[in-house]
């Protein structure tokens, strides 16, 4: 199947998924599963290999983030139901700042080792920042959505650059929905 039409089908699921999330529908992690497994491919294809990485590692927090959302959160919590929006607390801001960085790091002297990417800098530091989005989505932390504000305007700019102008487009949307979804999910835990 051809980079394009990977591209597209990718940015449909992706349309799916964002939907989701902003709903904060536990199906998301359905279609979290569907579109890295596509996005493994064609992030390959394309040379970019963090990005192919974090596909790899999106698949499977989606899992995780399923299992959370479902069973997760707490003694206190009746497993029947979902976990609940919450802020993140003020002590997690250094630890998660400090793995963000570690990981930047990491996989910036890996793509410059091991790889021929053309784009280290910031295919590193939107994975790296990634893993912080989605450990923060599936503890279900209303600021999950700041962070991801900050990946997909990065993300947006460098999937146009890397030839890829559907993803970038979806990026660009995702955008837009991640301020709705960031007040739209304020609003939620206040009910």
């Amino acid at each position: 199947m051809s980079t394009h039409w990977l591209d597209i089908l990718s940015t449909v699921v992706g349309l799916i998924y964002i939907a989701l999330e902003y709903k904060a529908s536990i199906a998301l992690w359905f279609a979290g599963i569907v579109m890295p497994a596509i996005d493994i491919y064609l992030f390959w294809s394309v040379g970019l290999y963090a990005d192919f990485g974090m596909a790899i590692y999106y698949t499977l927090a989606a899992v995780y983030g399923y299992a959370v959302w479902r069973f997760g959160g707490g003694k206190q919590r009746n497993t029947n139901d979902e976990l609940p929006i919450s802020h993140m607390r003020k002590s997690q801001i250094i630890p998660s700042t400090a793995v963000f960085i570690v990981a930047w790091a990491a996989i910036y002297l890996i793509l410059t080792r091991f790889t021929n990417s053309d784009v280290p800098v910031t295919d590193s530091f939107i994975n790296a920042l990634s893993f912080i989005g989605l450990w923060a989505l599936a503890r279900k932390y209303v600021e999950q959505w700041l962070i991801w504000i900050v990946v997909d305007v990065i993300s947006c700019a460098l999937y146009a650059y890397k030839g890829i102008p559907f993803k970038g487009a979806l990026y660009g949307l995702y955008v837009v929905i991640a301020v709705m979804g960031y007040y739209k999910w304020r609003r939620m835990m206040k009910q």
